[in-house]
Parts: structure tokens; sequence; C-alpha cells
């Protein structure tokens, strides 16, 4: 099936395509400056509508395969549950304001930036992370929807707690943050609710016209690879826009990079190992996994530019995120599928 060989092919070099995306994208924005203005154009608010568009397109065919029927499992495994929310809102945050104060307590605004990253849970690429690792595509949307209310709920709360109250404890120079409920939840609507929405929509009423079979075997291929191509696309764009500045000060952006290396593998690691503990299969193990490795950077730039303006040190070391989350999340998708061999050798005998 032509749909189905074009994804395979992407997917076998998607590690060249991501790095050569990168490369394109660093350089283009080094050597035409004027590509900077020229993507600043289409900037509403915060929001960079090349970016939204990319990440929504990004977003939908995985959002479009999720059986919504089967999202009641999700919490029906109250431990499982629980070891999500934990490993999302309590290790996560700390891990990277620890993390942060060790490499950067003599850059605050560098590492207020990266404190920002932690605090947002992933509410966007983790979809694609997971579907590329065979994880369980119903399981992680359903998480995503989860720490999307924890998100809108709480994330004004724990920037206050982290960024002002506990760095003014331990006597660590502080940052005042002043974000809305309505500004988060602008942010999770563009990057969540519109794809969640329009993958629902598109499911339910093409099954019902041409049934799950024409819709597994013939419409689904069809959209797969538009996931990949919007996100070359998104990462073409996001590394253009501070291809001058990685390449000008390339020291700085390998001190904000370090601390976010090791919070994305240790979190990774922790989450695989303690959710193969409580007894999840491979595929809900995954989906907990990057969703707790995952950060929602495109929250962390919107906040770190409203609040400390767009050339801020917080808002430079913000936009890091994902140019360092990208290439260390694919590199995980490797080291999931190795670990499937290893430890969950029954799983994949079965397939």
């Amino acid at each position: 099936m032509p749909g189905k060989s074009r994804l395979k092919f992407l997917d076998r070099y998607l590690t060249l395509w991501i790095f050569l995306a990168m490369f394109v994208g660093v350089f283009s924005g080094y050597l035409f400056p004027a590509i900077v203005d020229f993507w600043n154009q289409f900037q509403s608010g915060t929001t960079n509508i090349p970016i939204a568009i990319g990440l929504i397109l990004m977003m939908y065919p995985p959002l479009a395969k999720v059986k919504y029927e089967e999202l009641g499992d999700v919490f029906r495994n109250l431990k499982v549950l629980s070891l999500s929310l934990f490993l999302n809102w309590i290790l996560g945050p700390i891990l990277m304001f620890i993390l942060a104060i060790v490499f950067l307590q003599d850059h605050p605004h560098y590492m207020a930036g990266v404190i920002l990253i932690g605090l947002a849970r992933c509410i966007a690429m983790v979809i694609v992370w997971n579907d590329l690792a065979k994880g369980d595509r119903e399981y992680a949307a359903g998480l995503v929807a989860f720490n999307s209310i924890f998100q809108v709920l709480f994330f004004s709360f724990f920037a206050y707690i982290f960024l002002t109250v506990i760095p003014k404890w331990i006597g660590i120079q502080t940052s005042k943050v002043d974000v809305t409920i309505g500004q988060i939840a602008e942010s999770v609507f563009i990057y969540l609710g519109i794809p969640f929405f329009a993958g629902m929509i598109t499911r339910s009423s093409l099954v019902k016209l041409k049934g799950n079979d024409w819709y597994d075997r013939k419409f689904v291929p069809k959209i797969s690879p538009i996931t990949l191509i919007a996100l070359l696309f998104t990462i073409v764009i996001m590394f253009s826009l501070k291809g001058e500045y990685i390449v000008r000060i390339p020291l700085d952006v390998v001190r904000i990079a370090i601390p976010l290396v090791i919070y994305f593998l240790i979190m990774f690691l922790v989450s695989f190992f303690l959710s193969k503990k409580v007894g999840a299969d491979y595929p809900k193990t995954i989906s907990i996994s990057f969703t707790a490795a995952s950060n929602n950077f495109e929250l962390a730039i919107a906040v770190a530019i409203a609040v400390f303006g767009i050339n801020s040190g917080e808002a430079f070391a913000a936009v890091i995120g994902p140019l360092v989350e990208v290439p260390v999340l694919i590199s995980l998708v490797n080291i999931a599928l190795w670990f499937k061999r290893r430890y969950f050798l029954k799983e994949t005998k079965i397939e």
C-alpha cells in the first residue's frame, strides 16, 4: 500500500530527517537573519501561527487514530494513574528545579526559563513520541487530557511556588511570575483542543460512514505521514528563529542543554522502570514514560515571552527546551524499542 511504504520510508530515517531539519533551521536563521522577521510577521500575541499550525497538524493523525470509546480504561487502574500523577506533578517539577539550581544558579534568567520548562507538562509532542515507540494511543490521549486539566488548574500556582517562594526560602534570586489561568487554558486549547476535537470528529464521522476496516486500512495510512512532515516543518521554523543565537553563543546553549538532557533521561528511565514494576504492559509503560519525560515547550515559551519579554534570558532558555527535547526524545524512542525486546520479551513474541 503506497501510504504504508511512504510512512515506513519516513520512519526508517526519522533521526536523519530531524537532524537535517535542525541543521537547515539553525543555519538559515544564522545566514539569513531576515527569516526571523518573516516568521514574526505571523505572530499573534505570544503564538507563532506557523508553529501552531505545524503542531496541530503534527498531532492530528495520532489523535485521529485514537479509539475514543476506550479512553475510560485510563482511569480504571488507580495505581498506574497515581504513578503518572506523581511523576508529572511532583517528581518532574522538583527534579528540574534542582537541576536548574545546580547548573544555572549563576545565570538566574536561564535558571527561571529551565524551571518553567519543568513545570509545563507535555500535552503535544508526547503523542508523536508515543506513536513512534508503539505506545498505547488511547492511554496516552487519556494521560494528556488528564495533564491538561491539571495544567489549567495548577500551572500558575506551581510557577509562583517554584519561581518565587522556594528560591526565597533557600536564598536564591527570585523571579515574580504573573500568569493567568486564562493564558494557560488558551495554550491548552490551541495545542491540544483543536487537534483533539478534529481527530475525534474525524474518527466518529468516517467510521459511521465507511466502517472501522476502511478507516484503519485506507484512511489512517493516508494521513499518517502528515505527522512527521509537520514535525520537520515545525523544527525548521523553531531552529531558524534562534539560529543566530545558537551559533553566536553556543556555550550558553550547552549550559542550558546539560540539565535538560539529564532531566529527560532520568524522567524517562525512572518512569519506565517504575511503570514496569507496578505491572503496566509495554504500551502503557511507554505512554507513562514519554508523558513524564516530555514537556509542554509551547506553554513554557509563551509564558516566558509574556512575563519576561521576547529578548529575555528566560525566553531564550525556554526556546532551547524543544531544541534539546526533539533529538533526545527521538533517541529515547529507539531506546524504548530496544527495552521492549529486552524487558517485554513475551509481548514481543506474541506480536
